[in-house]
C-alpha cells in the first residue's frame, strides 16, 4: 500500500459512526448488510448512513453490491490487511513480529532493559 490510499483509509476510519460501521460489517462478514440494517443496527439516519457510507467505499474499505433494489455493503478486508502491513512493515527495528501477537518486539527489547 502507498501513502496517499493509507491516509485515506486512516481518515475515513477516523470518525465514530464510520468506524462503528466499518466494525460493524467486519462483523457480518464477506455477505455484508444491507444499508438499511446498517442504519438501524447504528441508530443512524439514512442519510447520514449515506454519507459515511460513501467516504468508506471512496477509501476503498467497503465494497457495495446491488441486489436488486437493495445494496449490500461489505467490508473489505483486503485493504485492511494492506494497512495493516503498511502500518507495521518496519515495526521491531526490521525483525519479524506480527501484529496480533505484539509480544515479538517486546521481546528483543526486555533483555536489554533488565
Amino acid at each position: 500500500m502507498q501513502t496517499k490510499p493509507a491516509l485515506a483509509a486512516l481518515a475515513a476510519l477516523a470518525q465514530e459512526s464510520r468506524l462503528a460501521t466499518y466494525r460493524l460489517l467486519v462483523q457480518a462478514g464477506p455477505a455484508g448488510l444491507s444499508a438499511t440494517k446498517i442504519a438501524e443496527a447504528l441508530n443512524l439516519a439514512p442519510s447520514s448512513l449515506s454519507f459515511h457510507l460513501k467516504e468508506l467505499t471512496h477509501a476503498n474499505l467497503v465494497t457495495p453490491k446491488q441486489e436488486g433494489r437493495f445494496i449490500y455493503y461489505a467490508a473489505n478486508f483486503e485493504t485492511m490487511n494492506q494497512l495493516l502491513g503498511f502500518l507495521t512493515e518496519n515495526c521491531c527495528g526490521g525483525n519479524p513480529c506480527t501484529p496480533a501477537s505484539g509480544s515479538s518486539c517486546e521481546a528483543g527489547t526486555a533483555g536489554a532493559s533488565a
